[in-house]
């Protein structure tokens, strides 16, 4: 195996129209949030169902793979829910 076959495979996920890239594999909520830029304190998200599955809510500690194919569907997206705000 040479030097140029050992590069690291790369993922991407989408947070609403933004693709992002990332060497892992399996990404937790806390890692997602921590790569949209000027996220608003407090923001949830939100893991977009595939096919008939609900959008379920996602957690700093919920993780995902992002492997394509093998009954994963598509890219994994996620959408962000804006801080609660009560008054």
């Amino acid at each position: 195996m040479s030097e140029h076959d050992k590069h690291p495979k790369t993922y991407f996920f989408f947070v609403g129209d933004d693709r992002y890239e990332t060497e892992l594999e399996i990404v937790t909520g806390a890692y997602v949030k921590s790569r949209v830029p000027n996220l608003p304190p407090g923001s949830g998200l939100q893991l977009d169902g595939q096919g008939n599955d609900p959008d379920l809510p996602f957690g700093d500690s919920d993780s995902v793979s992002l492997e394509i194919g093998h009954g994963n569907g598509g890219p994994r997206r996620f959408t962000v829910v804006p801080p609660a705000t009560f008054g």
